[in-house]
């Protein structure tokens, strides 16, 4: 199992999302600008991860992310496999075969670890440094202004009429 960058920028993503969701669905605009990370390269991330249940979103104003499911449901291996769902490469050079134990070994190591890792253990972690949690105010739907009325008013529309007025 490989860690991407994906996988890299997912894991943050997931982990912001993780420390802002109580507040409502965040929006990927924020993440993106919190985390450095594109919007157009989070929709990529966040398919994946919407895809894998590992996330759910909601339209329209106010709308955004939240959870799939609780945060000690989701490991490291379930956001990094739902990005980056590339294996290791089999090495077919002379020689190969000596060595392909060893990395389906490390490769089996890697994600038993990454699956012992939650993402609530990751938001522990994150509180326990005591880095604070910036929460966007909510967006209110808007609402239409009401309508501009024209002024009214008794002042004579033309000259003519002004002059109508003045007695003339």
């Amino acid at each position: 199992m490989r860690i991407s960058t994906k996988g890299r920028f997912a894991v943050n993503a997931m982990i912001d999302l993780a420390l802002r969701e109580s507040a409502g669905p965040v929006a990927l605009v924020t993440i993106g600008e919190r985390q450095g990370i594109s919007l157009s390269y989070l929709e990529q991330l966040f398919a994946g991860l919407r895809t894998a249940g590992l996330v759910q979103s909601s339209r329209g104003p106010g709308g955004g992310y939240r959870l799939g499911r609780p945060a000690e449901d989701i490991s490291v291996a379930d956001i990094v496999g739902a990005v980056d769902e590339r294996e290791m490469p089999a090495d077919h050079r002379p020689g190969a075969p000596a060595t392909a134990a060893l990395w389906r070994s490390l490769e089996e190591t890697m994600r038993r670890h990454m699956s012992a890792i939650s993402l609530a253990s990751l938001v522990g972690q994150q509180l326990e440094r005591g880095e604070p949690i910036i929460v966007a105010p909510r967006r209110r739907a808007i609402a239409p202004l009401p309508p501009v009325r024209a002024p009214r008013t008794t002042a004579p529309n033309s000259v003519f009429a002004l002059a109508g007025t003045l007695g003339h």
